[in-house]
């Protein structure tokens, strides 16, 4: 593996390398010294585009952990806000040395754009409403640990699939690890161009789920009116109480953070014992180890 642009690029012998390694890498989070020398002298830079505390912390402590050095490229601020193109930042990353780039952009295809400019590896840590491979790493990752495989597993995605760079990445990747995988939400927000089964339906879908992945409303993406309300939203595809005790006795409920509770999901649930959320946060870090260690562990 030389970059991790997309999950779409991923084959199934290499995303469960991805899974089994980050397995390996959790079970240092129970140590004393959670930390490993194997990225010693490496730098790892996080060039964020977009605001996103989460991902970037992530992705940070991953190559702390891995005893690699990092740099965080704040872009407001920075000489992007004054106007240097893409190309120019990845120039300049490459004469610091740049070993890997983290990046997050909103423009869709540009960390594609960024792996042909610079010599080091390049993740994709979101980029528009395109792709965000290693939240469906860490989702996949969340249910095998839960459920004891993927293959064979139904995943309801519910929400604004339409703005949403985690729905994309989790059915291509989830496809390739053999999940069965349908799309749920108002038809203004289900994509037409994702080969997967649909429904509008969230509560004829909810009986046969084994997992229930729940999207954030995307509002600051929406230009367009894509539903009447929050509260007619809720009504129809917010996960409530109710709505929870349908689902099978071993399902479990995910959602990639932040949320709105209140919107696409019930306090109750975001709470309960089938809930993931706090798992994946965790599995992330070790997913995220994963990645960078395959990336750069091999290298001299």
């Amino acid at each position: 593996m030389k970059h991790l642009l997309s999950a779409a690029d991923l084959d199934a012998a290499t995303a469960t390398l991805v899974l089994d390694t980050a397995a390996e890498m959790a079970t240092l989070a129970g140590r004393e010294v959670k930390k490993l020398p194997t990225l010693r002298g490496r730098t790892v830079v996080n060039l964020f585009y977009e605001d996103s505390t989460r991902t970037r912390i992530s992705f940070e402590a991953a190559a702390k952990r891995l005893s690699a050095d990092v740099i965080n490229f704040s872009v407001k601020g920075s000489s992007v806000s004054k106007g240097e193109s893409l190309k120019d930042t990845a120039l300049t990353l490459q004469a610091m040395g740049a070993d890997a780039v983290v990046i997050r952009h909103p423009a869709s295809g540009a960390p594609h754009r960024l792996a042909t400019w610079v010599d080091g590896s390049v993740v994709n840590a979101g980029d528009g409403t395109h792709e965000h491979p290693t939240q469906a790493l860490l989702d996949a990752y969340t249910m095998r640990a839960r459920l004891g495989r993927l293959a064979g597993l139904s995943v309801a995605v519910v929400g604004d699939v339409l703005h949403s760079r985690v729905a994309r990445s989790n059915v291509h990747l989830l496809a390739t690890l053999g999940a069965k995988v349908t799309l749920v939400g108002p038809p203004t927000l289900i994509p037409t161009d994702l080969r997967t089964e649909v429904s509008y339906d969230l509560d004829a879908v909810l009986p046969d789920a084994d997992v229930v992945m729940m999207l954030r409303v995307q509002r600051e993406r929406m230009a367009a009116s894509y539903f009447p309300s929050a509260r007619e939203y809720a009504r129809r595809y917010g996960l409530d109480g109710p709505r929870m005790r349908r689902l099978p006795d071993h399902a479990i409920v995910m959602h990639p953070g932040p949320m709105n509770r209140g919107m696409e999901i019930a306090p109750e649930v975001a709470d309960s014992a089938r809930s993931t959320i706090v798992e994946q946060v965790a599995n992330g870090v070790s997913v995220r180890m994963a990645v960078l260690y395959l990336l750069l562990g091999g290298k001299s």
